[in-house]
């Protein structure tokens, strides 16, 4: 008996995946709309104001800003090439300690003073929690509906979003990092859109140390996946370009007008939390080293406690 003919299943066109996945999250991906509309007002009030004022100074600032988080992020990958191999609870412990370092970054260098701003500017404490809250809100929805709408792979959960399947495990990665360094370079923007060096370099101190470990590991990760040790370390390093891009996006947004500040300071610190509990917690879990994990996270939040209270 003949052996029977079989036709390789056809995938869905990108477009009709996309509509499917709208399909099955309307909330969240009105969510995602939303947020990159206020995203665009903010940015178009932002370049409205630049024609008319002058922001060199903090562009200046959130540029270097950004590109100390690429430079860190780039050590990390050496390191990678340097050390060959690093036990799996050595990166639970440091990416543990790059979380706690975003927790504390977001809570000491964004949204306490971005309530400070907002209460300036509104003159009472619940406005002000109600701007900062929103701004928190919007920075949840963006990084959920990318989550949601970008193809990109998680080590604990595996491919996500649509299309994933069409493309190679390498490149769902790399989508995968550049969805988590995005919301850091926006932060370290929107804490020098007032020029001030108090908020800003204690956090950009903040994310390029944790940005070490997290380049290491990303390029340990991109090393499983079959790449050599030079190309994963290569591609670790190009991820950290969207740092610099990140920080003058949120440069952009927070200097539109008088409340863009403190809501860019909660989307920013929305965005991180987002990101630490959705991805970076999650894999420092993964292989039973959560008490080591937990002990590196709070080792990062003194550490960034102690560099806001030194630097700020």
């Amino acid at each position: 008996m003949p052996p029977a003919h079989t036709h390789p299943v056809a995938l869905p066109s990108p477009v009709s995946a996309w509509r499917q996945q709208m399909h099955d999250n309307p909330w969240i991906g009105a969510g995602l709309a939303l947020s990159l509309l206020v995203v665009l007002v903010l940015l178009g009030a932002s370049l409205w104001n630049a024609v008319n004022g002058d922001h060199a100074e903090n562009l200046h600032l959130a540029a270097l800003g950004g590109l100390s988080g690429f430079g860190a992020t780039a050590l990390g990958a050496v390191l990678a090439v340097v050390l060959r191999d690093v036990r799996a609870r050595t990166q639970d412990v440091m990416l543990g300690f790059a979380a706690g370092m975003m927790l504390a970054a977001s809570s000491f260098s964004l949204i306490l003073p971005g309530l400070d701003a907002a209460r300036e500017i509104t003159g009472n404490g619940p406005a002000a929690a109600f701007t900062v809250v929103l701004g928190m809100s919007l920075g949840v929805l963006l990084m959920l509906g990318l989550d949601r709408f970008t193809p990109h792979e998680h080590e604990s959960t595996g491919p996500c979003g649509p299309e994933a399947e069409r493309i190679s495990r390498v490149w769902l990665f790399v989508l995968a990092i550049t969805l988590h360094n995005l919301p850091e370079g926006m932060a370290i923007g929107v804490s020098f859109a007032n020029g001030d060096m108090n908020i800003g370099l204690p956090l950009t101190s903040a994310i390029a140390i944790q940005d070490i470990p997290e380049g290491l590991a990303v390029a340990l990760a991109l090393r499983a996946t079959g790449l050599s040790n030079l190309k994963a370390a290569l591609v670790a390093i190009g991820s950290g370009l969207m740092e610099p891009l990140g920080a003058v996006i949120g440069l952009g947004i927070s200097t539109g007008f008088a409340l863009a500040y403190p809501v860019s300071m909660g989307l920013a610190a929305g965005a991180m939390i987002f990101v630490v509990s959705h991805e970076v917690i999650p894999e420092t879990h993964r292989n039973g080293h959560q008490t080591a994990a937990t002990l590196g996270l709070m080792g990062g939040f003194a550490v960034m406690m102690f560099l806001d209270t030194a630097l700020g």
